[in-house]
């Protein structure tokens, strides 16, 4: 990034919204995300992280990423970059926080992890949804708040992503008719709980280990939920080590039945990556489908 102009924006940005008059001294690219430009800044402050990306395609993507990682900050529970800096330059949206080095994994690593993450989900409010809509990965997450876990779960995620799936041509009119005979037993599957306050988008990916050698959690896709769904989607995509699922059950048991109910809770993010890459994800959603 050698744009002076686009650094001298940020810098502004950077200054006035973290209180600090902060130099930029060089911008380094360093590996990202799919749609994100990543660097490592070098500044009078230290060193930064920032990324970038379409604001047009991806309005207010950095603001909600900015709320969430505040909102588990505030936990006091779990290791999450301060959030400094986010706003637009040019037609380029942008985040900027705190850079976390990376430390090696300790002895007690994972049965730390399993139980911060307990007391993340300790955090509850009156109802299951959230603030506002944010994002889980490019797609938009609707938060509209409903009292029970089992309607929110069926209008919030399981039909926007079925009838986005189905105008796509990635999911076909049969699969539709089993999704709609899940979404009439879920009241019956999910045990009353408060609404616990979630990661969201919790799986290999999304957490580092720390300088402190203790987890690191980043790219949340935050709301209150059934804490049941940060722990099912920890089992995709290579999984967690058992000590961190031990460790967490003993801090904080789930309810009885809960491993009945993994598939249904993978079903969201499975769906998200059937929007998003397609493939074999097909086969995931359909062979959960087929149980019920």
């Amino acid at each position: 990034m050698t744009d002076e102009i686009l650094l001298g924006e940020l810098t502004t940005a950077l200054s006035c919204q973290s209180g600090v008059k902060i130099h930029i001294n060089c911008a380094e690219k360093i590996s990202g995300g799919d749609i994100n430009e990543t660097y490592k800044l070098s500044t009078s402050d230290g060193t930064l992280f920032l990324k970038m990306n379409d604001a047009h395609i991806y309005p207010d993507m950095f603001l909600r990423e900015l709320n969430g990682l505040n909102i588990l900050r505030n936990t006091n529970a779990i290791s999450v970059p301060r959030p400094l800096a986010t706003g637009t330059v040019g037609d380029k949206g942008f985040l900027v926080t705190e850079f976390m080095e990376k430390g090696s994994v300790t002895p007690d690593f994972w049965e730390n992890f399993g139980a911060s993450l307990s007391r993340v989900h300790r955090q509850t409010q009156t109802y299951y949804g959230f603030q506002e809509t944010n994002y889980i990965g490019t797609l938009k997450q609707y938060n509209t708040p409903y009292s029970s876990w089992p309607v929110f779960y069926a209008f919030n995620r399981l039909q926007p992503l079925t009838r986005a799936a189905y105008d796509q041509q990635v999911m076909d009119k049969a699969m539709v008719v089993q999704m709609e005979h899940l979404w009439k037993q879920l009241p019956g599957m999910f045990p009353d709980e408060k609404p616990a306050l979630l990661h969201g988008d919790l799986w290999s990916g999304n957490f580092m280990v720390g300088k402190d050698g203790k987890a690191c959690v980043y790219d949340p896709a935050v709301y209150y939920g059934n804490r049941e769904m940060d722990l099912a989607m920890t089992r995709l995509f290579g999984g967690f080590d058992t000590r961190f699922y031990f460790s967490y059950q003993t801090m904080y048991p789930l309810a009885e039945g809960w491993q009945s109910r993994i598939g249904v809770c993978q079903l969201y993010p499975l769906m998200v990556h059937l929007l998003l890459f397609g493939g074999s994800y097909y086969n995931n959603v359909k062979e959960i489908l087929d149980e019920f």
